[in-house]
């Protein structure tokens, strides 16, 4: 594990993972992984319950970005003491339009109910729930002051908690330059990935008119 990323979704972290795989630091892994390959689930579910190996959870994988890895981001960041560090962030209520609009919406169908999916699916859908939504937001994400205020204390928490020659604060428009230099990469002869709009999003989990 070489790169770890403490950024709460929506704050870049798709983007995030096209450079870092661009730059070499591939496979990484992101929530989308959790659903292709939910056989970690377990692993996921003991780290949870404080019972992580880290090395297990994430063998095989050179950087991790978003949830659920943003949840435990203690335990990697001690499991893994030659890691970089990155906090992927963005305006505070900018975010919280976007996840609301995105990652909260994708909980309910067009009906408006909650979706409820079968099969290994339901099971990753169901530990999002209990760690992200009921867990990270203690149920009340719907109430923007207290959504802005987990995301607030949660960068403060990374800031006081990574010492700072680990930690990069990074937001999109920044580009390749800090990133790279961070890392110790050269920058590419590419733009930077820009990608997963929250427009985008909806359609491709919504659906139209969504």
């Amino acid at each position: 594990m070489q790169v770890i990323g403490v950024g709460f979704g929506r704050t870049g972290t798709v983007s995030l993972r096209l450079a870092l795989e661009a730059l070499g630091f591939a496979p990484c892994y992101h929530m989308k992984e959790l659903y292709d390959r939910p056989e970690r689930l377990a692993l996921w579910r003991a780290a949870a319950e404080g019972r992580a190996d880290w090395t297990q959870v994430l063998a095989g994988y050179r950087a991790t970005l978003g949830w659920p890895g943003c949840a435990f981001w203690p335990g990697l960041v001690a499991a893994f003491p030659e890691a970089k560090v990155i906090l992927t962030s963005r305006d505070p209520a900018e975010w919280y339009r976007s996840a609301y609009r995105t990652l909260y919406r994708s909980r309910f169908g067009p009906d408006g109910a909650p979706r409820t999916p079968e099969g290994r699916a339901g099971e990753v859908f169901a530990f999002n729930e209990e760690v992200i939504w009921q867990g990270a937001f203690g149920g009340r994400f719907e109430q923007p002051e207290h959504a802005v205020r987990v995301f607030t204390e949660h960068e403060r928490r990374v800031r006081a908690g990574v010492p700072a020659e680990r930690l990069l604060e990074f937001r999109a428009a920044d580009g390749w330059a800090p990133l790279c230099a961070f890392l110790g990469v050269p920058v590419p002869d590419r733009p930077y990935p820009d990608t997963n709009s929250a427009e985008s999003y909806r359609a491709r989990v919504l659906g139209p008119g969504r």
